[in-house]
């Protein structure tokens, strides 16, 4: 339940009422950079398509986001905050996140202080409290405990650590993983033969899917592996865009005595939700995707009374056994990540975690909807709600293979001016993955839905 949802007399537990003072306090954070960088403006003149020096739009508490999605002006305001290259559409914006203008100041400004004061900044300041602080705040973002979460360099490492080191498998015990999981993550889960001496078995989940297919096909595995002990779900597909109904399959594999990973790489920033609402004990995010923040930064997340399923990392000694940042041993990070997170954070709340949802889903709905009656082109993320965020991945019926999508991806490109790529893994075959930002117009959409009548026809 968010705060806006709660009854008029219901007290406010802690967590909502610090969750309060931060979306109040987040646009006058992003104002004090945008006052900062009038000033520097100023000076030095400004940026290639700066935007004015105004806060950033910030939704009214009370704003529908469904309502705001279709606000052209409203977004194109957001736009403005995104220094984006207009020589081509680009609609592959899962691989990474643009920052922000803020953010992107803020990345600017760290990297500067660090490499001025050096090692005097890094050891008195980041080591002695600085991480910690942005550690705490992002657990408040996810609505864990600080002691729930580790600063990681991106949901890859945070969980290869944690299926690389669940330490409950036994020799014969089932690791279950399906082929829309992202493959780093599927590397990770079959080194546990080796690692754990465990059966690892891939499933194929079923297209079209649906909400009741996709549990079925998990359920299935379940009774078909009666040894399965952990299970790696995908919250967001990277290849397809399906949106897993995870907590569902959660509470199924919680009734047999499965532990379940969750990546939420694409999700966390995509879809606005706190971790509890998993239903898993172990995640991993990104926060340079969907939030925003520079490349090279993510978290994991261990439930409380559950760190001691995971093993430390390589024996790690720079924290206590009893401290979940033993569980993950990154050595020297890139620090101005790390430091431009907070900023990061703030934009999102200032733009409205459920407003963004509202919009990359609203995005989505414009180009997929006019192309649902094609009979030559295949739509494989399902027109369930439950089931899709702003993610949706395309094929030409009948044109499974690399090359066929590989020249899809090249023609949007070479033909129509639109970005995108091809992603492979999937049981069914290649496709080509669409993925919009909120610097994506109504405009770029129809763009797309041209190009893609003609190329369909």
């Amino acid at each position: 339940m968010t705060d806006s949802t709660l009854p008029m007399n219901t007290p406010a537990t802690p967590f909502q009422r610090q969750r309060r003072g931060l979306i109040a306090s987040a646009g006058a954070s992003v104002g004090a950079w945008m006052a900062g960088a009038a000033q520097a403006q100023a000076r030095t003149g400004p940026a290639p398509e700066a935007s004015a020096a105004d806060e950033p739009p910030v939704p009214r508490p009370l704003q529908d986001p469904a309502s705001l999605a279709r606000d052209e002006a409203h977004w194109a305001r957001v736009a403005a905050l995104f220094p984006v290259d207009r020589s081509v559409v680009n609609f592959e914006n899962g691989y990474f996140g643009m920052m922000g203008r803020p953010v992107a100041q803020a990345y600017h400004r760290h990297i500067d202080e660090i490499n001025r004061r050096g090692s005097v900044f890094v050891r008195g300041q980041y080591d002695a409290g600085e991480a910690a602080r942005v550690r705490d705040r992002v657990a408040l973002e996810l609505g864990a405990k600080p002691q729930e979460v580790a600063l990681t360099r991106g949901a890859t490492e945070a969980l290869q650590n944690l299926i690389t080191n669940y330490r409950r498998l036994q020799p014969g015990d089932v690791a279950l993983y399906a082929d829309l999981d992202y493959d780093s993550m599927q590397y990770a889960m079959n080194y546990l033969r080796q690692r754990r001496g465990a059966e690892v078995v891939r499933i194929s989940l079923p297209e079209p899917a649906s909400h009741q297919n996709v549990i079925d096909a998990y359920a299935r595995a379940f009774e078909q592996y009666p040894k399965t002990r952990l299970l790696l779900l995908t919250h967001v597909s990277h290849r397809t865009g399906l949106l897993l109904p995870v907590a569902e399959i959660c509470r199924l594999a919680r009734a047999r005595g499965i532990d379940v990973i969750v990546d939420a790489a694409h999700s966390w920033g995509q879809i606005d939700f706190k971790v509890e609402s998993l239903g898993a004990d172990f995640v991993g995010f990104n926060l340079h995707k969907w939030m925003g923040a520079p490349l090279g930064v993510g978290c994991l997340y261990i439930k409380e009374g559950r760190l001691e399923d995971i093993d430390r990392a390589f024996e790690d000694g720079d924290f206590p056994a009893h401290d979940v940042r033993s569980r993950v041993h990154t050595g020297t990070t890139n620090i101005a990540n790390v430091l431009s997170v907070p900023v990061a954070l703030d934009l999102h709340q200032s733009l409205g975690p459920a407003h963004k949802e509202a919009r990359l889903r609203h995005l989505r709905d414009l180009w997929v909807k006019p192309l649902l009656e094609r009979p030559k082109l295949q739509i494989l993320t399902p027109q369930d709600p439950r089931l899709y965020a702003g993610i949706t991945s395309i094929r030409l019926r009948g044109q499974t293979s690399r090359d066929d999508n590989l020249r899809l991806a090249k023609r949007l490109k070479d033909e129509f001016g639109l970005f995108t790529v091809r992603r492979g893994g999937v049981a069914a075959g290649d496709c080509v993955r669409i993925s919009p930002a909120l610097f994506t117009s109504a405009e770029d959409t129809a763009r797309l839905v041209e190009a893609l009548k003609v190329i369909a026809a």
